[in-house]
């Protein structure tokens, strides 16, 4: 694999769960409301805010954690709607935040952006599936692999 396919692995092994997360709500009350439970709203916003990416400036990330334009507008998109949400929570704490108005637009955004990551991530796995099918089938040294040899 090359370094940019491994760079954009790392990130995106941080990323698409983050988003994931926030696209489902029994989840967010299973996990992010029990004490005991490590996994926090908090460490979601901080994969997407600090860690493997900036929400408020998506595009520095295209080609290293985001795949597409696509991507990046729906990252914008949920930064929006993330700020909304913590603009109408009483305080600053999950159990708030789940609840505020602006929420549900949070996990729709959340929704559409992950259908769009995993499908990306669907698309490049199969891309690097043909690359490697193709070289097999070539043999290692460019030449003709056995069951071409025979034909």
């Amino acid at each position: 694999m090359d370094d940019d396919r491994l760079i954009m692995a790392r990130a995106r092994i941080h990323l698409v769960p983050a988003v994931l997360a926030l696209a489902n709500p029994p989840w967010q009350h299973d996990v992010w409301l029990d004490p005991t439970v490590f996994e926090s709203l908090d460490l979601v916003c901080h994969t997407l805010f600090d860690d493997f990416c900036d929400a408020e400036h998506p595009e520095r990330y295209l080609g290293i954690g985001l795949r597409s334009e696509e991507e990046v507008e729906l990252m914008r998109e949920l930064d929006i709607a993330l700020g909304i949400a913590e603009a109408n929570a009483a305080r600053d704490t999950a159990e708030e935040l789940l609840r505020a108005e602006g929420w549900t637009e949070v996990v729709a955004v959340a929704g559409r952006l992950a259908q769009v990551m995993v499908a990306n991530d669907l698309h490049e796995l199969l891309a690097i599936h043909e690359a490697h099918t193709a070289d097999a089938h070539r043999g290692e040294e460019g030449w003709p692999s056995s069951h071409e040899a025979l034909h």
